[in-house]
């Protein structure tokens, strides 16, 4: 992986990618709001507020794939000294917070109409809410230290001990007698959900996590490119007052700042 790890190489095989991934994902989330909006049928039971679970499923699937993303970034910038690994971590972060607080954002307002009330300290529910805490105490972490490195390895220690709520939350459902209904997706004898909204399902899970890449990608570029200016800033070579200052080079800048 420490091939990968100079800045120069992630922006060289970023550039071509990113354009067509984020093609693709507008072509997913589009598809996807198409069919769980029109094309689908309503529920017998729940009638048109089982078009919410379109959002909730891959809400609730990207905040459990950012959150493992994170610890193994995590992982690989304490163990290994990835350069790159502790930027994708930070960038990862609020990301994962988004998803996570749209799931429950959504879930309550499935709740509302189907269990009559906004929220219940049910296992589920209760691990998603400490999993959207272990996101924004993460983001706290990593900001509250003068020194980046110390935040960093405060950051990437929190991501790895709370990575043990991910198969709670996974699997609560399971452990426990609770309110929220039983996996009903990803299950040994097939999913449960009818084949016509397997569909809209599969299409958004597959744009959120293309939009996942897309965010994520920017989001490194970003801070590549302010570690550049800022590298600048204190070695004396960059005068914002310079009028004949070259062009900015993302590339050639991400070089210098290894």
């Amino acid at each position: 992986m420490h091939r990968f790890a100079k800045p120069s190489v992630f922006l060289k095989l970023t550039a071509p990618i990113l354009p067509w991934l984020a093609g693709a994902t507008a072509i997913l989330i589009a598809a996807g709001l198409y069919f769980a909006l029109l094309a689908s049928p309503i529920d017998y039971q729940q009638g048109d507020t089982v078009r919410i679970m379109y959002l909730h499923v891959p809400s609730a699937w990207m905040g459990l794939f950012c959150y493992v993303g994170m610890a193994i970034c995590g992982a690989m910038s304490l163990i290994w000294k990835h350069p790159l690994a502790d930027i994708c971590a930070r960038a990862t972060a609020p990301i994962g917070a988004t998803f996570t607080a749209l799931c429950l954002i959504t879930g309550s307002l499935w709740g509302e109409p189907m269990w009559g009330t906004w929220w219940v300290w049910d296992a589920r529910l209760t691990s998603m809410l400490i999993l959207l805490f272990l996101y924004l105490g993460y983001i706290a972490l990593v900001n509250a230290f003068d020194d980046p490195d110390r935040g960093s390895k405060a950051g990437s220690a929190l991501a790895l001990v709370g990575a043990v709520n991910v198969p709670i939350v996974k699997f609560s459902v399971d452990w426990w007698n609770t309110l929220h209904q039983p996996a009903s997706i990803v299950r040994m004898d097939g999913p449960a959900v009818d084949p016509s909204m397997q569909l809209p399902l599969a299409l958004m899970i597959l744009g959120f996590t293309g939009y996942y890449f897309v965010v994520l990608i920017l989001r490194v570029r970003l801070e590549l490119n302010e570690r550049r200016i800022r590298a600048l800033h204190l070695s004396g070579m960059f005068d914002d007052n310079a009028q004949d200052a070259e062009p900015y080079d993302p590339g050639h800048n991400a070089e210098a700042s290894q």
